[in-house]
């Protein structure tokens, strides 16, 4: 297949990509490379990847690039709360009308698949597991454009809709604003923190298994077409105080404090099912403790903190 990655030198796509590539796909990736950094370059010898700096708005462009595509998998964001709520024009921009756009270019045979975020579901009730049946009722601007988005690709009867968990892991073009990316780093390196709310759970999935779930969805396509799907670590719903006691296995002088005072600006608190999609075939392959064990690895050699979205 042919396939056009829309912020494919993303935290994501720089993972994905390669296994594309591996799976012997053409690859087409459009990024603005906006962070400086450097992903895909150990790609650059395959011949089935061409790179095009640009802008995933740019309607001209876009028409172009997506004529001969097979798939396309519309991965540019603006991704996390702070960073859209600094720049609400641009996530309105970039994370909906960019979607609709691809929607609007797309073909009747042409498969789009779409990250969305299963922050989506904002605060759960208590002990009650988030299902893709589960009413969403996002709380940030963040959370609110993302489930347009996923309006819109499933209305278009062309997509199927993953909605991640928060990652974690390394990546080539590496973030450290992720919660157990930002843990561990402190952990390593601060061997403390100051938790707020430390009772609030999530999900979580590794970045390698999110690349899994796309190359799953993008082969039983037909299958799972039209529909959304939870996409984490079922074993891995947990507070941020659990998750700490998970890093500290491994970084026993990890010193945890809990604070009364003080709030956490990200009010998300839910637990998810991951039922649905695993009862299409999908099975992540990675843990958190193996993911927590490859990021202290990995700030052995990162240790500067430029590896953020802000």
């Amino acid at each position: 297949m042919k396939i056009l990655v829309t912020g494919g030198a993303g935290y994501i796509g720089s993972v994905l990509v390669p296994r594309l590539l591996a799976e012997g796909h053409e690859v087409v990736v459009l990024d603005n490379f906006m962070y400086n950094q450097t992903p895909l370059l150990d790609c650059c010898h395959d011949p089935r990847l061409t790179i095009v700096r640009g802008d995933a708005r740019d309607k001209v462009l876009l028409e172009r690039l997506m004529k001969d595509a097979d798939a396309v998998f519309p991965m540019a964001c603006l991704t996390g709360a702070p960073l859209c709520k600094k720049d609400p024009w641009a996530a309105q921009t970039v994370l909906l009308d960019a979607v609709r756009l691809v929607i609007s270019l797309s073909g009747r045979d042409q498969r789009i698949v779409f990250p969305t975020t299963n922050s989506g579901y904002g605060v759960g009730q208590k002990d009650h597991f988030c299902t893709e049946e589960t009413p969403l009722n996002p709380i940030s601007l963040y959370g609110q454009l993302k489930v347009q988005a996923e309006e819109a690709v499933l209305s278009s009867g062309r997509g199927v809709t993953l909605r991640l968990a928060t990652a974690f892991g390394i990546s080539p073009r590496m973030r450290l604003d992720l919660l157990v990316n930002d843990f561990t780093y402190r952990a390593v390196n601060d061997r403390f923190i100051i938790l707020f709310e430390a009772h609030f759970k999530r999900n979580f999935i590794h970045v390698r298994d999110v690349a899994k779930a796309f190359i799953h969805s993008l082969k039983n396509f037909e299958s799972m077409k039209g529909e959304p799907y939870n996409v984490g670590l079922s074993d891995a719903n947990l507070s941020k105080k659990e998750l700490c006691d998970e890093i500290r296995k491994q970084v026993p002088e990890f010193y945890v404090l809990e604070s009364a005072i003080g709030e956490d600006p990200d009010k998300r608190d839910y637990v998810v099912s991951n039922e649905k999609i695993e009862k299409t075939g999908y099975r992540p392959d990675v843990s958190l403790p193996a993911g927590i064990g490859e990021l202290i690895k990995g700030y052995q050699i990162i240790k500067r903190n430029q590896f953020a979205n802000i």
